[in-house]
């Protein structure tokens, strides 16, 4: 049982290690989180995609991966098309900004909602790095206690999105101004940017 236990807080921690940094997924999710809008579909959404991603990792999908180069050249050139693309998209509301609640902002639905929380998760390779690859193997340092590792990882993916999302609500009285939605898109397309540069560039070097 108390290596059960260390397994699952290993994998907790590791994971936490992982998804707390600035990223495609936190961003979004920190945006709907203070628009109050779709928050669950979205925590759930990436919360889901993560335990999915850690599973195949921790079965051993990253070891197959890491063997199809061009498969991964695939992933590496959607997902820097659809960064680039929703960098442009948070670039353009920089130049028309409004406050929480403007009229036409949640026109988009629960739908475009849920299609944007996906694609940031499964067209994002840096996603399949940290889980598939980087979480798989350490797993298997734990031998038999790998899918408690594994649980821990993914009860640290729950927390940590449920936290940003219903978290954000804290900084609504910031938002409620157009001036503070304009700096959170600015920083979210140099995000963007960066992320996707930084898998074209790996393409070339890698």
């Amino acid at each position: 049982m108390a290596m059960d236990l260390v397994a699952a807080l290993s994998g907790l921690g590791f994971g936490l290690s992982l998804i707390v940094a600035i990223g495609a997924q936190n961003a979004f999710v920190l945006r709907q989180g203070i628009r109050g809008e779709h928050i669950a579909v979205v925590v759930a959404i990436c919360a889901v995609s993560d335990a999915v991603l850690i599973t195949l990792g921790v079965a051993g999908a990253g070891a197959v991966i890491e063997g199809m180069p061009e498969l991964a050249d695939g992933v590496r050139i959607a997902g820097a098309a659809f960064l680039f693309g929703y960098a442009a998209l948070a670039a353009r509301r920089v130049w028309r900004p409004s406050a929480l609640h403007a009229s036409g902002e949640d026109a988009a639905g629960v739908r475009a909602v849920a299609l944007a929380a996906l694609a940031l998760t499964w067209l994002n390779p840096h996603v399949y790095l940290d889980t598939v690859v980087l979480l798989g193997s350490t797993s298997a340092t734990f031998g038999e206690r790998r899918w408690e590792f594994a649980a821990g990882a993914g009860v640290a993916s729950l927390l940590w999105f449920a936290g940003l999302g219903y978290g954000a609500r804290l900084l609504r009285p910031v938002f409620a101004r157009p001036t503070a939605w304009r700096v959170l898109d600015g920083l979210i397309a140099v995000v963007m940017v960066g992320l996707g540069v930084s898998l074209v560039v790996r393409g070339f070097t890698g």
